[in-house]
C-alpha cells in the first residue's frame, strides 16, 4: 500500500492522503506534544515523512480545522470517529508460508457473525472454534464485514474505515492470528466487503474527494463513484483495499456485498478490473484465491469470462435456490418469496440454477435474469440459510424454527447434495434456536430512532407476529449469539451427526462434488409431494437422492437396470434424531432389469450410491 501512514524503519513513517478536494492538509499526533505536521501536495496526493513517528502512535488529518480520521488507517482503536494508529504490516509473523489456497470447487463454505460466533466476541473466540468447524468437514469461513463501524454491535455493512479490522474483534492483529490458524488447520478464509455504500456514521470520505455520486442510488446510502469525474482515485481506492486483504491479511477469497448496487458505466467495469489485479496478484504469490459476488441480478455476466462480454469473476450467490426450497417447505409466499413455492421451482434451481432465467416475475413486476444452465455447479454458492434470510423474517426465526426437524433434514440434504458449492450459516449445522436479528449501535440518537424505522418498515411484508426487535438494543445483539450448549443435546446432536455425515460423503464422492449441472437430472411429482435427484460422474460412481416430502409413507419408482445401490444416510433414522416406529427403506438394491418401488417414510430422505469413492 502506498497510501495511509507507511512505517520505513528508522527513517520514520511516510503518510500519503488521495484528497482532490482539499487545497492544504496536516497530520496531527496526539500527546503532550500534540505535534502538527504540515502535507506537501503533489497532484492530488498529500505527502509528509515524519521521521519521530513510530508505530503504534495516534494521529488525526486536519481537514479545515477538523480533526479526521486517515481515509486508508489501518486501525481505529477508539473508532470511527477517533484518531488512527500506525501499524507496521509486517511486525506480524506468519506461519502460513507452505499455504497456497484451494480449489474453489472443494470449498464448503461456513458464514460466521465475529461478534456473535462466541460468548467473547472476538477473532480470538473463533480461533478456539476452528477445530470443531474442521471436524465438521467445513473447508473454508467466510467473516460478515470487519471493517470499524460504529460502536461495538453492528452487522459490519455499516462500515466506514474500510483497511481497519474492527477494534472490538481484536484489530488488525487479531484477524493475522485468525488467518494465520485457520491456515494451519487447513481451512480457507473469506472475507464478506463491502464496495457499494459506506455506513452513515463516520463517513468521512467525500470532504476528501469525489468518492460518492448522486448520479444513482442504493438503499443503503450514497452509491460510490466508479466511472464519472475523479473516479479513477476512487476506484483505485477500492481495487487497493481488495489488495490490502490479500496480501497484508492473507486472505483467500472475497464476497462481494450487493454488487447490483456497484454502478458503473466504463468500457471496463469496476468489478472486471478489480477481478483482473486480485488474481493477477495472486499468482505473483502463487496462491488460489476466488472472488464470489452476492447479485440481485440473475446476470451471467458476472461469472462469464472478459473474453466473451463477461466480468469473470469465480463465483454468485445462488439465492433461487434458497427461495425455492425455503418457500416450498415452509409455505412463505411473502415477499420476494412469493414467486416461487412448488417442486418444480426447486427441480429447476438445481438442474439450471437461475429459476428466473427471462420469464416474468410478478414480484418485479416484469420479466428477469437469465439462463445459467451453461455455466457449472461450482460457479454457484447455494445455501438454505444466510444471515440475511434468517433476518429477513424481522423475528430472525431459522428454518429449523419454521419447519419441522424432519422437514428440515430435507432442506439439508438437497443442500449438500446438489451440484452447488455449500454455504452453512452458523449455528445452522445443530439447528441452534438462537435467532440472527439485525444489531446496530450508532452513536447518533437521531440516526439510532431513523434505522430502527427503517428496518421495521423494509421488512413489514416478511413480518410474522409481533413487533421488529429494536436494532439499538444490546439484548437484539445478545439473543443473536450462538447457544453452543445445544450441540451436546441428543436432538441436536443428531442434526450435528447428518451435516458431518453429508458432508464427509460429498468430500469422498466424485457424484456428489464434481460440480456437474449437466450430468445432474431431477424427477419430481407435484402432486405425490415427492422428488429423485440424481447426480452422476464421468467415473462412473452415482448418486440418487430419494426425498418424500409428504405426510404419508409412500413408494416411489428407483431405476435399478444400470447396477446395485448402497443405501449410505436415511434421514429418518434414529441416529440423525427420527421416530423410531418408521419404516426405514432397504439398505441396498439389487440390480434387475427395470425399475422397482421402494418405501419412503414421511418427510425423509434416503440417499443411495453405487460405483467407487475417492481413496482416502
Amino acid at each position: 500500500m502506498t497510501y495511509g501512514a507507511t512505517p520505513l524503519g528508522l527513517e520514520g513513517v511516510q503518510f500519503r492522503v488521495w484528497a482532490p478536494n482539499l487545497t492544504e492538509l496536516a497530520v496531527k499526533f496526539e500527546g503532550q506534544s500534540a505535534v502538527v505536521c504540515p502535507m506537501t501536495r503533489t497532484g492530488e496526493d498529500f505527502e509528509v515523512l515524519v521521521p519521530d513517528a513510530r508505530p503504534g502512535d495516534l494521529y488525526t488529518l486536519v481537514v479545515n480545522d477538523r480533526n479526521r480520521p486517515d481515509p486508508v488507517s489501518r486501525s481505529q482503536p477508539r473508532g470511527v470517529h477517533g484518531p488512527s494508529q500506525v501499524v507496521d504490516p509486517e511486525s506480524f509473523v506468519w506461519s502460513d508460508h507452505d499455504w497456497k489456497g484451494i480449489p474453489l470447487r472443494e470449498y464448503i463454505f461456513y458464514e460466521l457473525h465475529t461478534g456473535t460466533f462466541t460468548p467473547d466476541g472476538t477473532f480470538e473466540g473463533i480461533v478456539s472454534r476452528i477445530r470443531s468447524l474442521k471436524e465438521l468437514g467445513i473447508t473454508a469461513i467466510e467473516l460478515m464485514p470487519i471493517a470499524e463501524f460504529p460502536g461495538s454491535r453492528n452487522w459490519g455493512y455499516d462500515g466506514v474505515s474500510l483497511y481497519a479490522p474492527h477494534s472490538a474483534y481484536g484489530g488488525a492483529y487479531g484477524l493475522k492470528k485468525l488467518v494465520n490458524a485457520c491456515h494451519r488447520e487447513g481451512l480457507a478464509v473469506v472475507l464478506d466487503v463491502v464496495y457499494n455504500h459506506l455506513g452513515p456514521e463516520g463517513n468521512y470520505l467525500a470532504e476528501f474527494g469525489p468518492y460518492f455520486t448522486g448520479r444513482y442510488q442504493t438503499p443503503w446510502g450514497r452509491a460510490i463513484n466508479f466511472d464519472g469525474p475523479g473516479s479513477d482515485g476512487v476506484r483505485r481506492f477500492f481495487i487497493d483495499n481488495a489488495l490490502c486483504w490479500l496480501i497484508e491479511y492473507h486472505i483467500d477469497a472475497l464476497r462481494l456485498d450487493a454488487i447490483h448496487g456497484m454502478f458503473d458505466f466504463s468500457a471496463v467495469h469496476i468489478l472486471a478490473e478489480l477481478g483482473e489485479r486480485f488474481h493477477e496478484q495472486a499468482e505473483r504469490l502463487g496462491r488460489q484465491t476466488w472472488i464470489i459476488a452476492e447479485s440481485d441480478l440473475n446476470d451471467v455476466r458476472i461469472i462469464r469470462p472478459r473474453s466473451v462480454g463477461g466480468y469473470g469473476l469465480d463465483a454468485q450467490w445462488h439465492d433461487e435456490f434458497h427461495h425455492s426450497v425455503v418457500s416450498y417447505m415452509t409455505g412463505i409466499q411473502r415477499g420476494y418469496l412469493g414467486g416461487f413455492g412448488r417442486l418444480e421451482d426447486i427441480q429447476k434451481a438445481i438442474q439450471e440454477g437461475f429459476v428466473y432465467d427471462g420469464r416474468y416475475s410478478a414480484y418485479r413486476g416484469r420479466h428477469f435474469g437469465s439462463s445459467s444452465v451453461e455455466d457449472p455447479g461450482d460457479k454457484f454458492v447455494a445455501f438454505v440459510q444466510n444471515h440475511d434470510q434468517i433476518a429477513n423474517t424481522a423475528q430472525g426465526c431459522r428454518l429449523s424454527e419454521l419447519v419441522s426437524l424432519e422437514r428440515y433434514k430435507l432442506a439439508v440434504a438437497l443442500l449438500l447434495c446438489s451440484p452447488y458449492l455449500p454455504l452453512l450459516f452458523m449455528g445452522e449445522e445443530f439447528a441452534d434456536t438462537s435467532p440472527f436479528l439485525y444489531f446496530t449501535s450508532h452513536t447518533d440518537p437521531i440516526l439510532a430512532s431513523a434505522v430502527t424505522e427503517g428496518r421495521r418498515m423494509e421488512y413489514q411484508e416478511f413480518q410474522l407476529a409481533g413487533e421488529v426487535p429494536d436494532p439499538q438494543s444490546p439484548e437484539t445483539f445478545r439473543q443473536s449469539k450462538i447457544n453452543w450448549a445445544l450441540a451436546g443435546e441428543p436432538r441436536h446432536a443428531a442434526v450435528l451427526r447428518l451435516y458431518r455425515h453429508l458432508i464427509a460423503l460429498r468430500k469422498r464422492w466424485p457424484c456428489l462434488a464434481n460440480g456437474r449441472k449437466d450430468l445432474t437430472r431431477v424427477d419430481i411429482d407435484e402432486e405425490a409431494q415427492w422428488l429423485m435427484l440424481d447426480r452422476r460422474d464421468p467415473d462412473g460412481s452415482r448418486a440418487l437422492l430419494v426425498c418424500n416430502f409428504g405426510p404419508l409413507n409412500r413408494r416411489l419408482p428407483l431405476d435399478t437396470r444400470e447396477s446395485d445401490w448402497q443405501m449410505v444416510i436415511w434421514t429418518g433414522a434414529t441416529t440423525y434424531g427420527g421416530n423410531p416406529d418408521s419404516p426405514p427403506p432397504p439398505a441396498n438394491l439389487s440390480k434387475s432389469p427395470g425399475s422397482i418401488e421402494v418405501m419412503i417414510a414421511a418427510s425423509s430422505a434416503a440417499l443411495y450410491l453405487q460405483g467407487r469413492e475417492l481413496s482416502a
